[in-house]
């Protein structure tokens, strides 16, 4: 089903969110001022201006979108395998109604489930450590294995390791992405994004039509849809300033459990959560910290005995010069510069490769630029 089968008013609400310079805030104050989004539809740009914050470009924008852009836009979503999912629906995350000015529509690739309404948003740098990888993807899995869904956003570094970490241990795990659902970004995600979807065991979710480019000023909005749908928000790693601090600040505001993982002192990429555990975060060091910090909710994912065997990555269609160098480590570890010696690759393309075994989960980096296979 989508958001136009469901009823004449959730196309009202779609054709309305379709608007250029319509978001969330704008169409809280649309809809407070005029009653229902039918009522916003029957007005004149400049019957639109009354309303505070609406300019004639905005009022202008609203005037413009037709039925007909409404339903290339669901023809659009329905060839991508995408759900339009309007906010009076049942399939709307039940956690993201609580928030301020909560999107009016979000596009949903995927599936999502009862179960994640116990959610666990886990989000850092782009730019991150090889420690901060490695706690990503330990806590996305740990989280996982007992049971809560992994909230993060797609990206490149910490929120990478988070989703590959639940995935790897059979759970699931939602990325919350600040493009449209047409577009891959980063695309050398896009293999983890169709295992999430075509295993489902997740969901791609954004609020951004499906043609929505990739715009920096689109993420600092998506941050408070992670932190919305989750019972409380994990920072990894962060310097000062980033986007994981805004996701925290979007957390505490929304009344949501903030934790943060503790990194070295002298680190810039662990500046952001330093300065969290300062203002009162919850330190997490394990799976507990963070059960506890949940309180009685926390209770309901308490593991009843010895916790589970990790579940060990296996190689699954890797690309060819990944297939090389993996296959490299077959007899023990090697550092970068042996690796090169060995493939007859490029420095450049070898250090991208093995980054992306790392993420993949199938080789460990240790200090020194070695590489080994994960068992």
């Amino acid at each position: 089903m989508n958001c136009m089968n469901h009823s004449q008013s959730a196309a009202q609400v779609l054709r309305l969110a379709l608007a250029d310079g319509v978001g969330a805030k704008t169409y809280a104050a649309l809809v407070e001022h005029f009653g229902s989004p039918e009522a916003v539809s029957t007005c004149s740009a400049g019957v639109l201006q009354s309303v505070r914050g609406v300019g004639p470009k905005t009022a202008a924008a609203i005037a413009d979108v037709s039925e007909s852009d409404v339903e290339e836009e669901l023809a659009i979503s329905t060839e991508a395998g995408a759900a339009v999912i309007c906010f009076g629906d049942e399939r709307y995350p039940a956690a993201l109604k609580t928030i301020p000015n909560p999107p009016p529509v979000i596009w949903v690739r995927g599936e999502m489930s009862p179960e994640d309404v116990s959610s666990i948003g886990v989000v850092g740098s782009r730019r991150c450590s090889h420690y901060g990888m490695e706690q990503a993807e330990r806590f996305g899995g740990l989280l996982a294995r007992a049971g809560l869904t992994v909230i993060s956003g797609g990206a490149r570094g910490i929120d990478t390791a988070a989703h590959r970490g639940a995935l790897r241990t059979g759970g699931r795990t939602v990325a919350v992405m600040g493009c449209g659902l047409g577009h891959v970004y980063p695309p050398e995600n896009a293999d983890l994004f169709e295992e999430i979807v075509a295993e489902g065991r997740g969901a791609l979710v954004s609020e951004l039509p499906m043609r929505t480019a990739v715009l920096s000023g689109n993420f600092p909005m998506r941050n408070r849809i992670i932190s919305g749908m989750s019972l409380g928000t994990l920072v990894v790693e962060a310097a000062l300033p980033s986007g994981a601090l805004i996701t925290a600040r979007e957390a505490a505001e929304q009344g949501r459990d903030v934790f943060a993982v503790p990194g070295r002192v002298d680190s810039p990429t662990s500046a952001g959560t330093l300065q969290l555990l300062r203002d009162g975060a919850c330190l997490v060091a394990d799976l507990d910290d963070i059960l506890n910090g949940l309180g009685d909710v926390g209770e309901a994912f308490q593991p009843d005995g010895e916790p589970a065997p990790e579940i060990a990555p296996t190689p699954q269609d890797l690309p060819p010069r990944q297939a090389v160098l993996y296959s490299l480590l077959a007899e023990g570890g090697l550092r970068l510069d042996e690796l090169v010696a060995r493939s007859e690759i490029s420095p450049g393309d070898v250090a991208s490769e093995m980054t992306m075994l790392v993420l993949r989960g199938l080789v460990a980096q240790s200090p020194g630029n070695r590489f080994d296979r994960k068992r």
